[in-house]
């Protein structure tokens, strides 16, 4: 292999990166409320979001929704979904909050820079019926 060869497969290399990342390729940060509320209606059938936290790394969100509290995790290169009913299972970190879904697949969804009660407030309206 020449140089040559090694300096193009670079430049080709670093080319395909920049092109991807000005089309926002595999970006699936969880951006704000308004964001994850348009997530969770978009991936959960019937879905009708009210509101929503988002952790501070945009990994995570909880949304409140129709009797329903949906939440959301990145998963690789695109955002899962998974609806819960209140009250919800969760465990106070030092990051923040840390819900249990039940589900093995789906696991554990850590919310950084969330605390317990807003989580808890988030539910809350929804057992109230």
């Amino acid at each position: 292999m020449s140089y040559a060869q090694l300096a193009i497969s670079i430049i080709g290399v670093l080319g395909l990166a920049w092109t991807a990342r000005l089309l926002r390729l595999g970006e699936s940060r969880i951006a704000g409320p308004d964001d994850a509320r348009r997530m969770a209606e978009a991936l959960l059938a019937g879905f009708e979001a009210r509101r929503a936290i988002v952790s501070k790394d945009g990994n995570a969100a909880l949304v409140a929704g129709n009797g329903t509290v949906a939440v959301l995790k990145r998963h690789g290169a695109r955002v899962a979904a998974r609806r819960l009913l209140p009250p919800l299972n969760l465990a106070e970190i030092p990051e923040g909050v840390r819900i249990d879904t039940g589900e093995r697949l789906f696991g554990q969804v850590t919310l950084i820079g969330i605390y317990p009660d807003d989580a808890r407030a988030l539910a809350a309206p929804l057992t109230l019926v």
